[in-house]
């Protein structure tokens, strides 16, 4: 069998897993995954999160003890998850070192609840990373329009950053906008540019799953056609987006001065419709410079029956940008939905963090002691 992940690795993406679990740390199944499966990376968000404390009983003594201190669910919440992601950037620590801190990360999200509000995104943010203390986090912050200058604060503190919920190329082009400004700040502040570190998440699958719904709608043999082009074409054009930008004028001053670029990170990677071969957004966005964080299962495809046949991405940008003018010319705004997934994607992690509230707080009611 072939090392499809190797291989992987060798084009130049970096392998980071979609999933979290204080079971997947003390269970030593984390360790293989990076000794085995060419991970060097993991990211969370508040879905990962819920998951992992309403299953199983392995948060129950950390919650006796917060239950014993009266602490309140917000901030129980925050001490099992930045327990879990310093706990995960421990064992990633030898990746973190030998890849001079580009690898060996692990993201933790801002509280969704503040994504409309940048000077409380930008709170959390400093709290979290002063929380977690580990240099091989990233704070996640989402790309809405109040995240956008939230971004550049953090990053002008010197925080590395992981830019989630990104849809469009118009907002993908704020993010990177957004980053390299908040690198001037950290200049200006004399900071040293080379410890600052960013992912760009762009998210995939979620862009098919809707504007396949809509084709559908439409029924015509030239509408069904289209289908599963839009995530990957909407992908493609992203990096067309990031090198240009990453070799841009304003690009070239900072590089001189240490500074890293950016990586686009292809998330939501899982694929949602069972037509569509289960890796088609990793060996199909196949490009040096990137990451790809995938879902456990994706991540077993891949190793078991990807196919990686080197660079899928350049040399695709005409028939990316045709197929989504082909798409848009049906009647299928771009606009629309892009907007649509990202005021989803805000309600569905705001919606796992108020179930997280609400399974915790049980949890803690379940394990106070009773008065004596």
């Amino acid at each position: 069998m072939t090392d499809a992940l190797k291989r992987l690795s060798d084009e130049g993406v970096a392998i980071w897993l979609d999933d979290l679990s204080r079971q997947r740390i003390t269970s030593g199944n984390l360790a293989e995954l990076i000794d085995q499966q060419h991970v060097v990376g993991v990211t969370t968000n508040p879905s990962i999160f819920q998951k992992a404390i309403s299953e199983g009983h392995g948060y129950d003594q950390q919650l006796a003890d917060l239950a014993a201190r009266k602490v309140t669910v917000d901030e129980a919440i925050r001490m099992i998850t930045t327990a879990d992601v310093r706990d995960a950037a421990d064992i990633l620590r030898p990746v973190y070192d030998s890849t001079d801190g580009q690898d060996g990360r692990v993201s933790i999200e801002v509280d969704p609840r503040l994504a409309h509000n940048t000077a409380a995104t930008i709170a959390e943010a400093k709290q979290l990373a002063w929380l977690v203390d580990r240099p091989n986090t990233l704070i996640k912050i989402p790309a809405t329009k109040a995240g956008l200058p939230a971004i550049t604060e953090v990053i002008g503190l010197g925080i590395s950053v992981n830019v989630t919920l990104i849809f469009s190329l118009e907002r993908y082009r704020a993010v990177m906008d957004a980053y390299l400004a908040g690198l001037e700040k950290a200049r200006e502040r004399g900071l040293d540019l080379s410890k600052i570190h960013s992912v760009a998440s762009f998210f995939v699958s979620r862009v098919d799953s809707e504007i396949d719904k809509r084709l559908n709608a439409i029924g015509t043999d030239e509408a069904k056609a289209l289908k599963g082009k839009a995530a990957l074409a909407n992908a493609r054009l992203a990096y067309e987006a990031y090198e240009e930008v990453f070799s841009s004028e304003r690009w070239v001053a900072l590089d001189k001065a240490q500074a890293n670029k950016q990586r686009p990170l292809w998330a939501s990677t899982g694929v949602k419709d069972p037509a569509y071969k289960d890796t088609l957004y990793v060996v199909d966005l196949v490009a040096p410079g990137t990451v790809n964080t995938m879902p456990e299962a994706t991540l077993e495809a891949t190793a078991d029956h990807g196919e990686v046949s080197g660079d899928t991405v350049r040399g695709t940008y005409e028939q990316s940008r045709t197929e989504l003018a082909a798409i848009e010319a049906l009647g299928v705004s771009y606009d629309d939905v892009v907007q649509l997934l990202e005021d989803e994607g805000v309600e569905k992690f705001e919606a796992s963090w108020n179930d997280l509230l609400k399974s915790t707080e049980a949890e803690l009611q379940r394990l106070a002691p009773s008065e004596a």
